[in-house]
């Protein structure tokens, strides 16, 4: 495993994390998930990421006692909370931004992982109820008083993360260091064109998620959606509808599944390596399941040497959706 600095954060992280959006309490087992963990932290692996959203906190609660249960140095893993869904309350004040939640939900989180502290929290979504000043002042404070030591922001607009940065100058505040973007063969634009300029105003790190988009860029959706998959589970039709698409995409991912027979690799390994192909990326969030799909998925990492200049010049022309900087 390689690591890369979190943006210009001193924090090292690996290349590939492990991830627990619908993986954790929903699709699989907690001897699975316990199996997933350790394989990957033995192999390398030292960011698991989380959310108060995911599985309405009990993502964080089995992580937690899988975290306890291992007893690693804590000096050996980072691990994260976002801070914005809630986990299920619908009363003012249990979602969003405000210093309440914030507050709140970074205990709660602290308690639901059984860790004395966050070495990331995202805000997993903007606020337009709270001021971006009220949420700076809240990160702030967490990070004084011991309870994170970065926070980030989750699928923020450039001109909202730029005023983050702009009100933690102005103040003397700790600004945000890192988003947490989806990013892969298909949605690349806000990650290379609109963060752009972030990237070398900040030094802005990124945790990218959903690098295989919801398991279409592994190949298993060509020819239909498997029952057992993902996308073929009850309650998430909406991601079903959203990952699939038109069928435009499906016939790219068969001529990328053609290039990676070719270049002798799996199309989810192609894909992942892709990722890591841009230096902006820290570090690629999977997600699995299945420790089968967990071994497949870190060998990715083996495969970004193959992905030489003509071989991405030939994954563009397939894909053919490169912003020219014109067009940024």
């Amino acid at each position: 495993m390689k690591f890369r600095r979190l943006g210009k954060s001193g924090l090292q992280v690996s290349e590939l994390s492990f991830g627990s959006w619908l993986n954790f309490a929903k699709l699989g087992s907690n001897d699975s998930m316990e199996k997933c963990m350790k394989y990957a932290y033995d192999n390398g692996v030292n960011f698991f990421d989380n959310a108060e959203g995911y599985v309405y906190g009990k993502s964080e609660e089995l992580m937690g006692k899988i975290l306890q249960k291992m007893k690693w140095s804590r000096d050996s893993y980072v691990v994260s909370s976002k801070v914005f869904f809630g986990t299920g309350g619908k009363l003012p004040n249990q979602t969003g931004l405000s210093r309440k939640h914030v507050f709140e939900a970074c205990n709660g989180a602290l308690k639901r992982l059984k860790v004395n502290y966050l070495d990331l929290y995202f805000c997993h979504r903007p606020d337009v109820n709270t001021p971006i000043e009220e949420t700076v002042w809240t990160m702030n404070q967490l990070a004084v008083q011991g309870k994170i030591l970065y926070w980030g922001t989750s699928e923020w607009s450039a001109k909202q993360i730029t005023e983050a940065h702009t009100i933690a100058s102005k103040l003397n505040l700790l600004a945000p260091s890192m988003e947490q973007p989806q990013y892969n063969m298909f949605h690349r634009e806000r990650f290379e064109k609109e963060y752009q300029k972030l990237y070398a105003d900040f030094g802005m790190g990124t945790t990218i998620w959903s690098p295989l988009a919801s398991g279409v860029l592994t190949g298993k959706y060509i020819d239909g959606v498997p029952k057992n998959s993902r996308l073929g589970s009850k309650g998430l039709e909406w991601l079903r509808e959203s990952a699939l698409g038109d069928n435009e995409k499906l016939d790219k991912v068969k001529k990328l599944s053609t290039l990676a027979e070719k270049l002798k690799v799996p199309m989810n390994r192609l894909a992942l390596a892709w990722c890591l192909k841009n230096p902006n990326v820290s570090t690629v969030i999977v997600g699995a399941t299945k420790l089968e799909q967990l071994k497949e998925n870190l060998k990715s990492i083996e495969t970004v040497e193959v992905l030489t200049d003509a071989v991405l010049k030939e994954i563009e022309k397939i894909l053919g959706n490169k912003l020219k900087l014109s067009e940024a």
